[in-house]
């Protein structure tokens, strides 16, 4: 850089007042500015310097240390059933099984790994004490009544009036089918169903809190429609419960968002209306609030090939023209969204249908700004796990205030042969070390920390061995 500006005037140079600076010096220190910040921030997360991320740090792993030891799996395709003749192989070559395969064939020998049985059933009225608030991924897990817990592509709030904890979801406690030969497998719109608890562990059934509609088939919520994603939020200023949810026609053409509003978070919830927000379609999508009391609606839009967010009206029951395209021609859907230390951080799938696929961590300063993916948050498993987010897609991430930078990753593994069967994969979640993925903007890694979701086929949080006993 000297030689380069060896014969410049000094004041080409210089940044004093009345004078100009040279645009590459400027870039260029900009640039180092930026790498020396980044290996400030390193440096301080490899040495523990400054007391308050020490702290945080130290509690951390003392904590989660052994939730974060994570467990490998090793699970082999079974031979295929039968002998193929040559002829036949000869007209017809198949591609290699694989696990994905395993997974959707509803015959397959490996159905039980994926979909334990009701003798594994997790019972919280009837597990032994020692055994109490443990967590395991794809069993079939029931409510305080004995019965499966039907609450899919669900949230979760915590309501401070209660001091509970709310679990809404779609309700598939019926038959799948298909509306026609090449329409998606489909369980008749039953309603939303309600789960409360203290612990996270015992739920209990609340009821169906929105319920179909039986007879007029104009209504947006009759039987043979959509309702999917249904995400709950309590606004301070009107102390009424809004929920907003994926409203479809049997054959997703309708995309939009319904609104519904209750007085308790138990319901009756009264459903409002539905609308294509800010002009776009809309299918898989959630509801995130911030601390500031602002909530925002994040949908795929433009046939799943982008997200938009966009603020809510301060009732929560519509929306200002305020919106920002994010992710464009990435292709993601079932948004997840939580915050961490000012930074926004986000759980997206690919669009692979009932299929699982791999999930992505993004993140950005501003929930409105310019978000950046950070690679693959699944750890553990083995590389087949870890490239269908556990067999499982998000749904929500729910943040524990014991532990702070820990939070719940909440996720659906699908059963497109019984969808009322699917499974809820809820595992360790946490914000910490640095991001293993470079911006793409940027001239090295974010300064922000790694998401990293740890697979378990058995965990609880740690809180839970002394508290509830």
């Amino acid at each position: 850089m000297r030689m380069r500006n060896k014969y410049r005037k000094p004041t080409t140079l210089r940044c004093n007042a009345g004078t100009r600076c040279s645009f590459p010096v400027l870039v260029w220190s900009l640039v180092g500015c930026l790498l020396m910040l980044h290996l400030y921030s390193l440096v301080r997360h490899k040495d523990g310097v400054g007391g308050e991320i020490q702290t945080h740090m130290d509690h951390h792993h003392h904590l989660f240390r052994e939730l974060e030891e994570v467990e490998e799996e090793d699970i082999q395709i079974p031979p295929p059933k039968g002998k193929r003749s040559p002829r036949a192989a000869k007209r017809r070559p198949k591609r290699p099984t694989t696990l994905i395969d395993e997974f959707l064939d509803e015959s397959s020998q490996l159905r039980h790994v994926f979909f334990p049985d009701e003798k594994t059933a997790i019972h919280p009225m009837k597990d032994a004490m020692n055994d109490s608030f443990y967590y395991y991924p794809g069993r079939i897990w029931l409510d305080t009544d004995g019965n499966p817990i039907q609450a899919h592509g669900g949230g979760i709030l915590y309501d401070e009036k209660s001091r509970k904890y709310y679990w809404y979801g779609e309700f598939k406690d019926g038959p799948t089918y298909r509306a026609h030969k090449k329409a998606a497998a489909r369980v008749d719109i039953i309603g939303v169903g309600c789960y409360s608890s203290k612990d996270l562990w015992t739920w209990k059934h609340e009821g169906i809190v929105l319920a179909a509609e039986e007879t007029d088939e104009t209504h947006d919520l009759h039987k043979s429609n959509v309702l999917e994603r249904p995400k709950v939020i309590y606004n301070e200023k009107t102390g009424k419960y809004v929920m907003w949810m994926h409203v479809d026609d049997a054959n997703y053409t309708k995309a939009s968002v319904g609104v519904a509003v209750s007085d308790s978070p138990t319901g009756p919830f009264d459903y409002l209306y539905s609308k294509r927000p800010h002009g776009f379609d809309s299918r898989d999508m959630t509801i995130f609030k911030d601390d500031d009391g602002v909530a925002y609606l994040i949908y795929s839009s433009e046939d799943n090939s982008e997200l938009h967010v966009g603020p809510l009206n301060p009732d929560y029951l519509d929306m200002p023209h305020v919106m920002r395209k994010i992710l464009v021609g990435q292709h993601r859907e079932a948004p997840a969204v939580f915050k961490y230390q000012g930074t926004y951080y986000m759980i997206t799938s690919g669009c692979t249908g009932w299929a699982p696929n791999e999930a992505l961590a993004h993140a950005s300063e501003s929930i409105l700004g310019t978000w950046e993916t950070m690679g693959n948050p699944c750890i553990g498993g083995n590389k087949v796990f870890r490239q269908t987010t556990f067999f499982a897609q998000s749904t929500f991430v729910l943040p524990l205030p014991e532990l702070p930078g820990s939070f719940i990753f909440v996720a659906d593994r699908w059963n497109p042969a019984d969808l009322r069967d699917s499974r809820y994969v809820w595992l360790p979640l946490t914000v910490g070390g640095a991001a293993d993925q470079p911006l793409d903007y940027n001239f090295g890694f974010p300064l922000w920390s790694r998401v990293s979701i740890y697979w378990h086929k058995r965990w609880r949080l740690p809180y839970m061995r002394t508290e509830n006993k």
